[in-house]
C-alpha cells in the first residue's frame, strides 16, 4: 500500500478564514543534547514557527483579537528555560503544544535548529506539523 501523500500546510486561506502568524529566526540559548559535550553548558539554536489561525472578521486593531507572537515568543523562551532537553524533536513538540495553548491555532509548523551540532554545517535538526485536536 502506498504511503498517504503529505500535503503542505496551508497557512493563509482567505476561503478559510484561516491568517498566517510566524516567528523567524528567535535564537535562544537551550540546554539540549543526549551527548556529554552538550550537558552542563547551553549552545545555541534557532527556532522557526507558523501557525494556520482562525481569522478574526473584526480585528477593532486590539490584540486580543489576534493570536499574539510576542505571547508565544514568551512561552517559547519560558520551554528553554525549564531546563535540559534530550532532544530538538522533544522540544518542537512541547513548542506545538504551546502554540495550541491558543484554541484559534489550528495547526503549526515548528523547526528546531541546533546551530553548532555537526562540523560544517549551518544547523541541524527538526521540523514538524501538527493540527489541532490532533497534535502527535
Amino acid at each position: 500500500m502506498k504511503p498517504a501523500a503529505i500535503q503542505p500546510l496551508r497557512i493563509a486561506d482567505a476561503a478559510r478564514a484561516i491568517r498566517h502568524v510566524f516567528i523567524r529566526n528567535l535564537e535562544v540559548l537551550a540546554h539540549i543534547g543526549i551527548h556529554g559535550h552538550e550537558r552542563g553548558k547551553p549552545q545555541p539554536v534557532r527556532i522557526n514557527v507558523d501557525l494556520a489561525v482562525e481569522d478574526a472578521a473584526v480585528l477593532e486593531d486590539r490584540l486580543e483579537k489576534v493570536v499574539d507572537y510576542e505571547a508565544i515568543t514568551a512561552k517559547i523562551r519560558g520551554l528553554v528555560a525549564a531546563g535540559h532537553i534530550n532532544l530538538a524533536e522533544t522540544l518542537a513538540e512541547r513548542v506545538a503544544q504551546a502554540c495550541f495553548e491558543d484554541s484559534r491555532v489550528k495547526a503549526a509548523r515548528v523547526r528546531v535548529e541546533k546551530l553548532h551540532a555537526l562540523p560544517g554545517a549551518e544547523s541541524a535538526g527538526v521540523e514538524i506539523e501538527r493540527h489541532a485536536g490532533n497534535p502527535g
